[in-house]
């Protein structure tokens, strides 16, 4: 049990803002901790950590189509599902089911205007002190680093993408 939650966030260019909030999640798991993950803006995708969260007992639930896509093709479905994630978050924050709550991708979702930056700022007002926050995803909004209590930005120095070799199923996505 948590008694005093805080705010995390993980924003930047480099990879690992998902693999750094996954990694703190199947910690958590590990001491007992009841943990929940929700992504934004990915669908879902056999393997990878969906199965290795049912193996942990680790809730989750996923909002996205799943294809990749950017800010010029945001469809009218990717804004339900960015306010039906955004709901989801709120009760996995408020609900008193967790200790660790994690919204991936969420500052992606606020940037692309899938949801707003005043809603996660309410989200992270409406956390109780027993529950730790993680968002995830690029361009997270000076407003929301300023509430964190973390805040880190990850940094590409070198990626085989910039060499045109593709992600690798089990390490990269």
């Amino acid at each position: 049990m948590i008694t005093k939650g805080m705010v995390q966030v993980f924003t930047g260019e480099g990879r690992g803002k998902t693999s750094a909030a996954l990694g703190t999640a199947i910690r958590a798991a590990g001491y007992g901790l009841k943990v929940f993950v929700l992504f934004f803006m990915k669908g879902i995708h056999p393997g990878g950590e969906y199965s290795s969260f049912q193996t942990l007992g680790v809730d989750f639930k996923v909002f996205g189509r799943p294809d990749f896509y950017g800010p010029s093709d945001i469809r009218d479905e990717d804004l339900k599902l960015g306010r039906e994630a955004l709901k989801a978050s709120v009760d996995a924050i408020t609900g008193g089911r967790y200790d660790l709550v994690v919204l991936d991708e969420i500052n992606t979702a606020a940037a692309w205007n899938l949801i707003e930056t005043a809603d996660v700022l309410k989200l992270i007002d409406s956390k109780p002190p027993g529950v730790e926050l993680i968002l995830t995803g690029r361009y997270a909004s000076q407003l929301i680093i300023d509430k964190a209590d973390y805040a880190t930005e990850l940094v590409s120095t070198k990626h085989p993408f910039d060499r045109g070799a593709p992600a690798r199923e089990g390490i990269d996505y």
